[in-house]
């Protein structure tokens, strides 16, 4: 019974670029404000482009335009929200430039806790979100549960042991908890128990007609389909990271993990071979994504990593966004209008809405505690999970019937 890959289908609009070892670099457009790719363009109206829709080679420019060589810089933000969300680095230094919040940008503490007695006097937000393109549809409690779109619930599935992660693939739903990954085909209600894990298993990827789990102790275990008899069969592990590995994402024909030891690895998906190392994080890396011909990575050091590939073949980072807290997943989606959104939960509560590539602020999304999980669905629908059991129910406004959504990633990197 084959795995199928039904996820790898790219809900963002796809563009026919090589894969990024292939990758050239386009030439740099004149037209563009190179005042405002750094973020200061004071002018209003400026003669030069202020464009979201920037060229492909974006964060190549803007990496040369604002990144010194001993540190990354500011890079394009024209939001005013973006820009005092944002921090500025420079060599050695630590500290941290930013601006404080407006009262109106900032969600009332109270009122989060249900007791703000100042109603409409209070100067700060009272609501579940900030941004005007998006709305809110519904509450659901219950975490245990799996919820249909109507918000009801269909089945309750008690494990007894704790869930690490999980994910869908075709008919397949597969858990992952100590030591094992349950496997359901909710066709036929097969059920399986894959073995031979050690330690909780934090995350799960299918690509390449592969399942793939990263495990605590460092090691990504592989399974091909099989069989109907045996439709899961075990392939040499992937060794290299130092400890757990706790976020995997597929683009094209490269595995990407990202492991508690700060590091991301790159494997060949038809060899499973190690192909490149990248370093850059200096904290746990949290979750990786992919994107147009970018990798994607967030982490608990406050930093987003947009890595794009040199000349030669390997990956750098050419664009780094700072936040004022460590992230802790990604998430993206194309908005109503069909422009790529980046979602960023961070562990302050929040999830920051970025339109790619220039990083301008869309929104925020606020909740009582720190978001764990985003997943994005058909339609303009997308979830966010939170460590209280909470998931919510969103969506963009005015979403087109016909344009598809990709569920997972954007796998044309």
């Amino acid at each position: 019974m084959d795995i199928k890959t039904a996820r790898s289908t790219v809900c963002w609009t796809q563009k026919s670029a090589a894969h990024y070892n292939r990758l050239q670099t386009a030439p740099t457009s004149p037209g563009v404000c190179t005042f405002w790719l750094e973020g200061r363009c004071k002018r209003n109206p400026c003669r030069f482009l202020h464009e979201a829709s920037l060229p492909r080679n974006v964060y190549h420019r803007a990496a040369k335009l604002s990144m010194p060589e001993d540190g990354p810089g500011k890079g394009p933000e024209s939001s005013v929200v973006n820009s005092a969300n944002s921090s500025s680095r420079k060599g050695g230094d630590s500290s941290i430039e930013k601006n404080p919040l407006t009262p109106q940008e900032k969600v009332c503490r109270y009122w989060i806790s249900g007791n703000c007695v100042k109603g409409d006097a209070c100067p700060f937000l009272h609501s579940w979100f900030q941004g005007v393109d998006f709305a809110m549809l519904a509450k659901l409690e219950g975490h245990k549960k799996v919820c249909t779109h109507t918000g009801q619930c269909v089945q309750v599935i008690n494990l007894r042991g704790e869930v690490g992660c999980f994910t869908c693939e075709g008919p397949w739903l597969f858990v992952g908890m100590p030591n094992t990954v349950k496997a359901w085909n909710i066709e036929n209600g097969a059920s399986y128990d894959i073995s031979g894990l050690l330690g909780q298993v934090h995350t799960m990827e299918v690509g390449n007609n592969m399942l793939f789990a990263g495990a605590e102790d460092g090691t990504i275990l592989v399974w091909k389909g099989g069989s109907e008899a045996d439709p899961f069969q075990m392939a040499a592990p992937l060794r290299g990271h130092t400890q757990g590995v706790v976020s995997l994402t597929v683009g094209r024909d490269r595995l990407y993990s990202g492991s508690i030891d700060q590091t991301i690895r790159v494997w060949d998906l038809h060899t499973l071979e190690c192909v490149q190392e990248l370093v850059g994080h200096t904290d746990v890396v949290m979750s990786l994504l992919c994107w147009d011909q970018y990798l994607i990575s967030c982490s608990l050091d406050q930093t987003v990593k947009v890595w794009g590939a040199t000349e030669g073949g390997s990956l750098e980072v050419v664009y780094a966004h700072h936040e004022d807290h460590g992230i802790l997943a990604l998430s993206g989606m194309s908005d109503g209008g069909g422009k790529p959104v980046l979602l960023c939960a961070c562990i302050d509560n929040t999830v920051r809405l970025y339109e790619l590539p220039s990083f301008t602020e869309r929104g925020k999304l606020f909740s009582r505690r720190e978001i764990r999980t985003l997943q994005t669905a058909p339609g303009g629908l997308f979830f966010t999970g939170d460590a209280a059991g909470m998931l919510t129910v969103w969506n963009w406004l005015d979403f087109p019937k016909n344009q598809q959504q990709l569920p997972h990633s954007m796998e044309s990197c």
